[in-house]
């Protein structure tokens, strides 16, 4: 099979999908993403997923692209990359000590066909002292990730407890994409 082309910049969603065992290359779309909060967070996901995906398929129809975008959600608000260290300190303290929704909408195929669908996952946050909050900051780069915090690096100073696929929250629902890739190389057999 031919490698798969990642419609991303984001280097977990590349370290996923090679971990798997899958031959990627990227592509990255330099799609406009948008921050509607009037959207569900399974829509605004897959939204900018598929703006993404058609970006890349319009100059590449015959490959199997995945585009993928993850939202961080709560109460009604839709928590991005931080622009700044200060926006990554004030969605972090908003975190703690509650649960929020991570959810990534994927769309996967060629121009010919293609499949969409998005994971939920619940994410509880310890209670953090404003302190640990300011380590944390300074172990990482918050500016990249949505919510500002990196599931795969935290080892247990933010995160309480996931419920659901922890390679959802990092950014890749890697169970549901292997079903999928499977039932799509198994059409093409």
């Amino acid at each position: 099979m031919r490698p798969l082309v990642l419609a991303s910049a984001s280097p977990r969603r590349l370290q996923l999908l090679r971990e798997a065992g899958w031959s990627v290359e990227v592509d990255i779309s330099g799609a406009d993403e948008i921050e509607d909060h009037s959207l569900t967070p399974d829509a605004l996901a897959l939204e900018n997923a598929r703006r993404k995906w058609h970006a890349i398929a319009a100059r590449r129809p015959e490959d199997l692209i995945v585009a993928a975008d993850t939202v961080v959600w709560l109460g009604g608000r839709f928590y991005g990359k931080p622009a700044d260290f200060p926006e990554a300190r004030k969605m972090l303290a908003s975190l703690v000590g509650r649960t929020h929704q991570v959810v990534t909408g994927v769309v996967l195929g060629s121009s010919s066909a293609s499949v969409e669908f998005s994971e939920l996952s619940m994410v509880t946050f310890h209670d953090l002292t404003p302190e640990s909050i300011e380590a944390y900051l300074c172990s990482i780069n918050p500016l990249d990730k949505a919510g500002g915090y990196a599931a795969q690096d935290d080892g247990g100073r933010l995160i309480e407890k996931i419920e659901g696929s922890l390679s959802n929250v990092i950014g890749l629902p890697m169970e549901r994409l292997a079903e999928v890739l499977s039932e799509i190389q198994r059409l093409q057999e």
